[in-house]
């Protein structure tokens, strides 16, 4: 008889660890981003995270796409709470797609460079690999618009990450590819939001 209970304390070790082991398993990629990866006034399942979920399975790549993308976020917004994310999704890849409403409303780019760089940074202590995704503003706002664009790929370079140089490269000139508050693309613009985050993305799945 007092085999029992010791039989039963393995079997519940035995089936904590199996689960355990089916955690550490899943493969995450956490896609951190604003209005124009959460999918803002158009169907969740045709913005351009959902579809990058359908590419990783049609192509038999055992990755979960995790979007906490959300509208109006910031980088300081972003860098509150990336630590929290990571924690609980454990992701191999971060896709970082913020900083388009730092921009827009003049954020002093040392800010942006912290912020982007501690997200970045929190992300890689938990050793996750990180895809940088580029932004840009209207040429208006001058010689900041330059310095803003190149913030990114200066960050990449010093944390050494892979860099997409424009989220929107291809869709931003053309006006059919907005909705009518000509800043958010249309459905019809995410295939290619998705293939310019894949150029950047592709290489981290191997």
């Amino acid at each position: 008889m007092p085999a029992f209970p010791y039989c039963r304390r393995l079997l519940l070790a035995g089936l904590m660890l199996l689960a355990s082991s089916a955690a550490a398993a899943t493969r995450n990629i956490l896609v951190f981003g604003d209005s124009l990866s959460a999918g803002y006034g158009i169907r969740q399942d045709a913005a351009w995270p959902a579809l990058l979920g359908r590419r990783l399975q049609e192509r038999n790549l055992d990755y979960k796409v995790v979007n906490l993308s959300i509208s109006g976020e910031t980088t300081s917004g972003g860098r509150a709470r990336i630590d929290a994310a990571l924690d609980r999704h454990s992701p191999r890849v971060v896709i970082v797609a913020l900083g388009a409403n730092d921009g827009l409303r003049g954020l002093p780019l040392p800010q942006l460079r912290d912020n982007l760089t501690a997200i970045v940074a929190s992300a890689q202590k938990r050793n996750a690999r990180v895809l940088l995704v580029g932004q840009r503003i209207p040429p208006n706002y001058g010689a900041y618009a330059d310095q803003f664009h190149a913030t990114f790929g200066e960050v990449a370079k010093a944390r050494k990450t892979a860099l997409v140089d424009f989220l929107l490269d291809g869709v931003a000139t053309q006006a059919q590819l907005f909705q009518a508050d000509n800043l958010h693309p249309t459905a019809e613009a995410q295939p290619l939001l998705l293939d310019n985050i894949w150029r950047g993305l592709a290489p981290l799945l191997k």
